[in-house]
């Protein structure tokens, strides 16, 4: 395994809709899968997607873990996750803005809205699919790590950019409570 150069707003490889993987087994898509995984755990993400490792490839990792789960009873913990190929759907019109950081914007955070419910599909890193319907974080950080595969970063999804800053000067305006949640979502 390898920790990866991550790429950073600008980059081309961000910008672009990132091709679909023929052959999940393939040992160059799971030494990808594995690189991905210790380079989203090195830099303390809770996801990561193959085009931020330099790589156009529909392909994202992620964890749910607890300690950012919200009371929806479908916001799942999930320890270690791989979609490759995946899709989603919307469920219903709610939206929720939550606090977002991204590996690629490193410092930054912003108020971003999500569907709060959402069905999701693609295949696992064995080839078998991989369905769930989940709400909350689960699904917050699954829409980001999709939005990665067709070239849109977080920012490009902000009505309002007046809630978009660097992490330490947003959590110096919050209080407290809201600083820690500043910081835990920049992670």
């Amino acid at each position: 395994m390898t920790i990866r150069k991550i790429a950073r707003m600008g980059h081309p490889v961000l910008a672009g809709v990132a091709e679909p993987v023929e052959n999940p087994r393939d040992p160059e898509i799971q030494r990808l899968i594995a690189d991905m995984f210790e380079t989203m755990d090195d830099a303390r993400g809770a996801g990561i997607s193959a085009p931020q490792v330099h790589e156009s490839l529909r392909v994202v990792v992620f964890s749910v873990g607890g300690e950012r789960m919200t009371d929806d009873d479908e916001d799942t913990p999930l320890s270690h996750q791989v979609l490759i190929n995946p899709e989603i759907e919307p469920l219903g019109n709610e939206v929720e803005v939550g606090w977002e950081g991204c590996l690629s914007v490193p410092g930054m955070i912003g108020a971003v809205p999500r569907h709060r419910r959402i069905r999701y599909s693609g295949l696992d890193e064995t080839g078998a699919t991989v369905e769930r319907t989940v709400s909350g974080f689960h699904a917050r950080v699954v829409q980001h790590e999709c939005d990665h595969l067709d070239g849109i970063l977080y920012p490009m999804r902000m009505p309002d950019m007046s809630r978009f800053g660097f992490v330490e000067e947003m959590s110096r305006a919050a209080d407290a409570e809201s600083a820690d949640e500043l910081q835990e979502a920049a992670e």
